[in-house]
């Protein structure tokens, strides 16, 4: 260890390349199966053909939304890394946040000349995790969607069962053959994956570990409503993406409710047991000191000594007794 603010370790970078990175790659290849493959098929549920849940109008392709999923993804990914990557390079460059900085993180020193100072470790962890749990989300909703097959609101409309065939010909009778429908295969197929609300579920889960970055990290002491309002400004954006589904008869407010509380538990999970509320691991100094003070009583007051302690400790001590002759 070459000082205080300075740590040696050799197996950092081998774990990082042989635990993290298998680990994060394994991730984004099950992400991509499930998303563009169809390896896993999605489960054939049942209906009554005059449900009246299932009979929205057809609101059209994905890329007709009002919120597209393009520019949805790349603002849910893009925004919370750019936000990390600016908010972590300003409180190293700013003096009066540097030293809280260098006082909770390390520099590793990997080899004789490797060096990781605080910056580079902290934006690797913060926005490694935080790619790590959008991939995440996305396996547990493709995940739900494949298990349960949830039937989007628009399904008879593209469905198309024959009304006058056997299977519909009583309202109340529950069809379970998949091979009723005549519309288009595609799109039966993505109606049949409406539980839970993939755009609800990635636009909370960055909203709530950004929302949690700001809230740990940035220090306004000029401005008591800036942090507040980009929060909320970023939670209001999440939700109104949820209630766009909605409207547009894409999901069921169950499919965008069930997104939420996916999505917000995954960031609550990884910002809290993962990344420590973004908080740095404090010096070895640090919590020596607080071992030393642990014992200690909260408070303490000195000690008065009474008059009579006082006189009793100037009086002289009287003589002993003489010892008496016997008769």
């Amino acid at each position: 260890m070459a000082s205080n603010n300075t740590l040696r370790s050799y197996s950092i970078i081998p774990c990082f390349i042989f635990v993290e990175l298998v680990i994060m790659s394994g991730t984004v290849l099950l992400a991509y199966y499930m998303e563009c493959t169809d390896l896993f098929s999605v489960h054939v549920q049942g209906f009554f053909c005059n449900d009246a849940d299932l009979m929205k109008p057809y609101p059209g392709m994905e890329e007709s939304s009002f919120i597209p999923p393009l520019i949805l993804y790349c603002v849910v990914a893009a925004a919370p890394t750019a936000i990390i990557f600016i908010g972590e390079v300003s409180m190293y460059v700013m003096k009066s946040t540097r030293e809280a900085l260098l006082a909770q993180e390390k520099t590793i020193v990997t080899g004789d000349c490797c060096y990781l100072n605080p910056l580079i470790r902290r934006i690797i962890r913060f926005i490694g995790v935080f790619a790590f749990g959008l991939f995440a989300t996305d396996i547990f909703v493709n995940a739900g969607q494949v298990v349960t097959g949830g039937l989007s609101p628009y399904f008879l409309s593209v469905c198309k069962p024959n009304y006058t065939g056997t299977e519909c010909r009583f309202n109340h009778q529950f069809i379970v053959n998949g091979n009723i429908c005549t519309g288009n295969p595609v799109a039966v197929e993505n109606a049949r994956r409406s539980f839970p609300s993939k755009d609800a579920s990635l636009s909370v889960y960055s909203a709530v570990y950004l929302t949690m970055y700001i809230t740990s990290t940035i220090k306004t002491k000029s401005s008591r409503l800036a942090k507040p309002v980009l929060c909320l400004g970023t939670l209001c954006s999440a939700f109104l993406t949820g209630l766009n589904r909605v409207s547009e008869y894409r999901n069921h407010c169950s499919d965008v409710v069930a997104g939420f509380i996916l999505g917000s538990a995954v960031a609550l999970f990884l910002g809290i047991c993962v990344v420590n509320n973004f908080k740095g691991v404090h010096s070895a100094a640090a919590k020596q000191k607080t071992e030393e003070y642990r014992g200690l009583p909260l408070m303490t007051f000195p000690r008065v000594e009474s008059p009579l302690e006082t006189l009793s400790a100037q009086a002289p001590l009287p003589p002993p007794p003489r010892p008496t002759s016997g008769l």
